[in-house]
């Protein structure tokens, strides 16, 4: 029998963890035919759905700039705007971008410009279709300058680069020391990251777009959690989350209850049918948030974000 709480779906407000405004959705200096969802629409859809901020990152950069300089709007829709550094110009860099040297250099220009909005907070997403290529030159520099920088990651990968990819950082994706070093004399990176990590849960996280779009398993996905605890999942398009009635299936609602301070929310708005079914897409979180507990519905909705972000996370709904 379902749980009273799935007939009530969540109220509180949202964080989209996974959101583009590609060139797509609106080239910002073409006329209108160039721009379908302008910001007055794609922030009307975040108003009214509750969504209090957004993880931009955009093919090119300059959609997630858009959003980032557009104070007022942004203000007047309640919506907080938190950017990445997006590693595609185009979409030829989604297939090489790993062994690009001038991704690096790209990388490394948007950094030292920072946004409207203030410093980027993290790098992604990135795609790498072959998980052996976690070890290619630039993804291991990348790795190595957001733990450096902590800054957040947002992967679509498997679950094999997620190991190679941790691999790549001086952590090795732990927040804790290795086991047997001292802790008076850590070295100055990890120190950095875990000081960081202690003032309110900002430093380097991994967050795995989609938590395996690829259909790992759910034991692969808890071993992995375990693993490493810098790693986060972001659930849109994740194979076998729901189950009739919208809601959570069994072993899925078991792994968010383990893991409630790990798991966030998005819309993958990688394509313009994304957007015509924003609301759509916020309502089906709504109904399974609904069946959690309620600490733990706010936490995978909005705390989670809000705290590696380091923003309010008391914030009201808006809806």
């Amino acid at each position: 029998m379902r749980s009273a709480f799935a007939q009530t779906p969540y109220a509180g407000p949202l964080f989209d963890a996974h959101l583009h405004y590609n060139d797509e959705a609106c080239v910002h200096d073409a006329p209108s035919p160039g721009c379908p969802h302008p910001l007055t629409d794609v922030l009307a859809r975040m108003q009214r759905n509750g969504v209090r901020a957004v993880l931009a990152n955009s093919r090119p950069n300059a959609g997630t700039l858009a959003l980032a300089g557009a104070h007022e709007q942004t203000r007047a829709a309640g919506v907080t705007v938190v950017p990445f550094v997006r590693l595609y110009r185009n979409r030829a860099d989604y297939s090489g971008w790993f062994a690009d040297g001038t991704i690096a250099e790209m990388v490394q220009t948007e950094l030292a410009r920072g946004t409207p909005a203030g410093a980027y907070r993290g790098l992604g997403e990135f795609h790498l279709y072959d998980s052996a290529n976690a070890n290619g030159p630039v993804a291991k520099q990348l790795m190595a300058l957001a733990e450096q920088k902590d800054l957040a990651i947002l992967a679509h990968v498997d679950d094999v680069a997620i190991d190679l990819l941790m691999a790549n950082t001086p952590s090795k994706g732990q927040i804790d020391l290795p086991p047997g070093r001292p802790k008076a004399d850590p070295p100055p990176r990890v120190a950095a990251t875990h000081a960081a990590a202690e003032r309110g849960g900002d430093g380097m996280r991994l967050i795995w777009a989609h938590t395996g779009i690829s259909g790992a398993s759910i034991e692969r996905v808890d071993e992995l959690f375990t693993r490493y605890p810098r790693l986060m999942g972001e659930l849109s398009y994740r194979p076998g989350l729901t189950c009739d009635g919208g809601q959570l299936c069994p072993e899925w609602r078991a792994l968010l209850l383990k893991y409630p301070e790990r798991f966030m929310i998005g819309s993958d708005t990688w394509v313009n049918q994304r957007w015509l079914y924003y609301d759509e897409l916020m309502q089906g979180y709504r109904a399974w948030l609904g069946g959690l507990p309620a600490d733990v519905a706010r936490r995978i909705a909005w705390n989670n974000g809000a705290q590696l972000f380091g923003f309010n996370q008391n914030a009201p709904a808006t809806r």
